[in-house]
Parts: C-alpha cells; sequence; structure tokens
C-alpha cells in the first residue's frame, strides 16, 4: 500500500512538469496583418516587465527566433512594436492523506500525512502594436507551470511558451 502511494506521488509529479502551455488571443479584425514584416522591440513596455534581466533577454531571444521564422526581421524603422509583460501566481496545495481501514464508523491502522506542495504559475503576454497608430493590434498569452533551479529547463520552458502563444499569429481571419 505504501508503494502506491509513492507511485501516485510520482506520477502527479511527472504529469504536471510535463503541463502544457495554455494559450489564448486577440487582435483587432480590421487589421491587415500581412502588410506587417518589420519589428522592434518596446523598450519602455519591456523594462516595465517584473522579471529579471536575464529572462527577459531569454524571452527576447525566443521572440526573435519566433519572429524570423514567422517571415519578420528586425528594422530601425519598424511597422510593428513587440512587447511583452509577465504575470505570476504561486499555487500552495495542501492534501491531507488519511489511509486506514475502519468499520462501524471506527478507524483501525493505516497512515495519516499531510503533503504541502507549491508551484508557480507563470503568464507570458506579447503585445503587437502597430507604429503608425500606436494602438494595440494583437495579443498573445500563454499560462503554465514554470520551471526554476535549472538553467537549460528554464531556457527551455520561455521558448516553449513564446512558441505556443506566437502559434496564434498571425490570426485566422475570414
Amino acid at each position: 500500500m505504501k508503494n502506491n502511494i509513492y507511485i501516485l506521488a510520482f506520477l502527479t509529479l511527472f504529469l504536471s512538469s510535463c503541463i502544457s502551455v495554455n494559450v489564448s488571443s486577440d487582435y483587432d479584425s480590421k487589421t491587415n496583418f500581412s502588410s506587417y514584416s518589420t519589428f522592434a522591440y518596446s523598450k519602455s513596455g519591456i523594462d516595465k516587465a517584473e522579471i529579471n534581466d536575464l529572462d527577459k533577454k531569454r524571452i527576447l531571444r525566443a521572440l526573435d527566433a519566433e519572429l524570423l521564422i514567422k517571415g519578420f526581421s528586425k528594422s530601425e524603422n519598424p511597422e510593428v512594436l513587440v512587447s511583452f509583460f509577465t504575470k505570476s501566481n504561486e499555487q500552495i496545495d495542501v492534501n491531507r492523506n488519511n489511509f486506514g481501514w475502519g468499520f462501524g464508523g471506527g478507524f483501525i491502522g493505516g497512515s495519516f500525512g499531510t503533503n504541502v506542495s507549491r508551484s508557480t504559475q507563470g503568464i507570458l503576454y506579447i503585445d503587437l502594436i502597430d507604429t503608425k497608430t500606436n494602438e494595440l493590434i494583437w495579443q498573445g498569452k500563454g499560462s503554465g507551470y514554470l520551471t526554476t533551479g535549472n538553467v537549460e529547463k528554464k531556457e527551455a520552458r520561455i521558448k516553449e511558451f513564446v512558441s505556443k502563444i506566437l502559434e496564434a499569429y498571425p490570426p485566422e481571419t475570414n
């Protein structure tokens, strides 16, 4: 019975670490997205992001790679400004385990335990702003659990966030 508890705990931890990024997007339906091919970053917007500079660099590198794949090029006179911001929520789960056998309302044998787990869910917003009108034309949002402690895993997770969010760009318009 005790081994089953450990296996269940391991599977829960393993599966929760594999949870993908939940993505949504919104856009101005009157925008002709095929007219955009150049971009630059909105320094003032990115400076406001409440994350450390290392993570900002990771996000910027991931954005560069994904936007280049989509046919954009960096420009001193861009058609689109790219900005991003983040939010995070720490979640604390408390689980009480009361395993045992009983009859007639009584409890015989078994084990008791309380498990406390903490996880951080991060949200990354990516904004595309038309430089002529200075208006938001597209926003993508990705939320999921963050990886900390291992630089390679953190960088891979950030790339996954950016890639999944930008899958929704350009939007399919009718």
